[in-house]
């Protein structure tokens, strides 16, 4: 029995000897893995440093392999889409008597009674298909004659383009100076030759007498070139060691991207000039950053040159050293320490012409998609000033800083007012409300306003709700620029509604299925009613919110309508229309914080949905949960679509304390 135990006792010291080294010779793989892993992750870095650096390099020699700007790139092709009816262009089966075949019957009486119910059956169905083939025909007409009114005012507006473009063309010809300005600046813009990051803000003059196109252009920051060099991993450390780039070279390799940028703006633009219309440009390069002797931020020229067409032209560019082009051939100067920024004194600038860029196109209302983007700030400015208050720009737009500076002289209501202005086509994120929510809290400003030419989603919104925030959206900029005598529009109208590139959509039902949904509840508060259409408890995108800002959904299958009493508020809802992937139509109930800041839905009780149809009949009664004590928005329920199609109401009940914020940061909406 001893000698047994003895060797079980070896047989178990053996196992644990040969554990301990499976692990031993597990840790050292997996040290080895990490190490090699740290390894590769470090050359791939400095991989990337060095590929950057050489594309800095290669800048010049690209941009002169990329085609050359012509005018014939902004002619718009005249094909329209197809009418496409969609659904529509399927007549409505009829019914066939065959197919309604007597059914039972022993007797004759039973007989001839199944017979009078089949004739019955098949009569009420054929009416029933010719009333909704007759539907189908109204339809299918009217969205034709919509298709044909969208297919003709979007020939007209292509028409119009092109021949605002063969204006802009003529007037190059004829040296007309808004003309050139408009078009060399559409060269600079629609250039693909630029990497994606770098600057491409202009302002630009034409002197016809001299046939000289003067401008100044924005050059890119020092940070386009990296301050590391290279990446090591020290493994006895476990971390990376990053090899700077020395001072010296850094600044000589900015130099030269600088130098490379004004000779591509050079190249750029004679390259376009197939009209023979400039003898010389005039470039200044600036830089948009804190002056180091006043601390303010402003324009600091780093460049400047005047550059014959002839003396250019006989540049062979990709086998020049770009300093010693610029500042040698082409007699220009170039900062000899940009990384401190040091200026160099400007050449002729374009306010000296006066003829500054404004925006392209026809003698219409400027496109405020396509306006320059300092020309965009004045007029945001001169709005302002339009308004009564005192408002100036500042150096130039920037990320989390602010475009015009206002004073509203107003002795109550007044004060410093701060405008940040985006000139975007997306909806704007809630981050950059949220920028300019932090931009009034440093400057000590009374409000602060966000002017884009899109629209703010539901994120946006419920962010700025209580805060000293305004936000104007496209159409309501479009409404106050008229209102105050000036000129815009968004897209190729001019009443400020974007213009449509797509054909008109086929309803897949008719317009009169719908149901209407009536809210009403006990209580003084002020409340928000909206819809969230969702997939799961996701909502599809912010468009997909309804609110009192997004009034409905972009294929209209939820709208919000002026409720009738006993109602106090109402949507309109059309559930086969709502997208195939929704499967979830969320009601909420939210506090207003700009009326009742200190309320919350103690107060909200006896709530109901009542169910009706486009004629206003009740259908049926929803009771919902009544609201909580320091809960500020609530889920009052949700209708969901089942497998065979069809959708019930299952009561929500679930409260928020942070309100409408944090009930959409729940369904996915993006809230900063």
């Amino acid at each position: 029995m001893q000698r047994q135990q003895q060797r079980q006792r070896e047989a178990e010291a053996r196992r644990q000897r040969e554990q301990a080294r499976e692990m031993r010779a597990y840790q050292r793989r997996a040290e080895q893995n990490h190490r090699e892993y740290r390894h590769a992750e470090a050359r791939r870095r400095t991989e990337e440093l060095e590929a950057r650096v050489a594309a800095l390099r290669d800048l010049l020699a690209a941009g002169c392999r990329a085609p050359a700007f012509t005018a014939a790139s902004l002619l718009r092709s005249e094909e329209i889409a197809p009418f496409s009816p969609g659904p529509l262009a399927q007549p409505v089966p009829m019914p066939h008597p065959q197919q309604y075949q007597a059914q039972g019957g022993w007797t004759a009486q039973r007989r001839a009674q199944a017979q009078a119910e089949a004739r019955a059956r098949f009569e009420r169905d054929w009416h029933a298909a010719q009333a909704a083939e007759a539907q189908r025909l109204r339809q299918l007409a009217a969205y034709q004659r919509e298709y044909q009114q969208w297919a003709e005012a979007q020939l007209s507006e292509i028409r119009q383009h092109n021949a605002g473009v063969a204006q802009v063309t003529d007037g190059v010809r004829d040296g007309d100076p808004d003309a050139v300005v408009a078009y060399f600046s559409a060269a600079l813009y629609s250039s693909t030759a630029w990497p994606e990051g770098f600057p491409r803000q202009v302002s630009a003059a034409y002197d016809a007498p001299a046939r000289q196109l003067v401008l100044d252009w924005e050059l890119p920051p020092l940070d386009v070139v990296p301050g590391t060099k290279s990446i090591r991993y020290m493994p006895t450390q476990d971390q990376d060691k990053e090899t700077p780039l020395p001072v010296g070279r850094r600044r000589a390799l900015y130099r030269e991207v600088l130098a490379e940028c004004v000779l591509l703006v050079l190249h750029e633009l004679f390259a376009a000039d197939t009209f023979g219309a400039l003898d010389s440009v005039a470039l200044n390069g600036f830089v948009d950053e804190h002056d180091p002797a006043t601390g303010r931020r402003t324009h600091l020229c780093l460049a400047t040159v005047m550059a014959p067409r002839s003396a250019f032209t006989a540049l062979h560019l990709a086998q020049v050293d770009p300093v010693s082009c610029l500042t040698d051939a082409l007699r220009g100067q170039l900062t000899s320490r940009p990384d401190q920024l040091t200026p160099v004194r400007p050449g002729r600038t374009p306010q000296d012409i006066g003829d500054r860029v404004v925006t392209h196109g026809d003698e219409d209302d400027p496109d405020l998609f396509e306006m320059d983007p300092l020309a965009f700030e004045s007029l945001v400015a001169e709005l302002f000033r339009a308004m009564g208050m005192q408002a100036v720009t500042t150096q130039r737009s920037n990320d989390g800083g602010v475009d015009v500076d206002a004073l509203d002289p107003a002795p109550i209501r007044g004060g410093k007012i701060v405008v940040q202005v985006k000139r975007y086509r997306g909806t704007v994120p809630p981050t950059a409300v949220r920028d300019l929510y932090g931009t009034v809290q440093d400057t000590g400003a009374n409000k602060g306003v966000l002017v884009t030419t899109s629209r703010f989603g539901p994120g946006s919104h419920t962010f700025a709700g209580g805060k000293p925030l305004e936000l104007i959206q496209g159409s309501e900029l479009v409404d106050l620029l008229h209102r105050h005598g000036l000129r815009g529009r968004l897209g190729g109208t001019a009443t400020g509604s974007t213009t449509r590139h797509t054909p008109p959509a086929a309803p897949a039902t008719p317009p009169d299925d719908y149901n209407v949904l009536g809210m009403s509840w006990s209580g003084g508060v002020a409340l928000d009613i909206c819809a969230l259409v969702c997939h799961g408890n996701r909502v599809l995108d912010d468009d997909h919110v309804v609110f009192f800002n997004n009034p409905r959904t972009p294929d209209d299958a939820v709208a919000v309508l002026a409720a009738t009493p006993p109602d106090k508020a109402a949507l309109r809802v059309s559930f086969d229309t709502l997208p195939e992937r929704a499967d979830r139509l969320v009601l909420v109930a939210a506090i207003d914080p700009e009326k009742n800041p200190e309320a919350d839905l103690s107060g909200f009780t006896d709530a109901r949905v009542r169910l009706l149809d486009p004629a206003l009949t009740e259908l049926s009664r929803l009771d919902v949960s009544d609201g909580r004590h320091r809960e500020t928005a609530l889920v009052l329920g949700s209708f969901r679509r089942r497998p065979h199609g069809d959708w019930d109401f299952v009561v929500g009940g679930r409260g928020y304390p942070g309100g409408l914020e944090e009930l959409l940061q729940a369904h996915g909406i993006e809230v900063e």
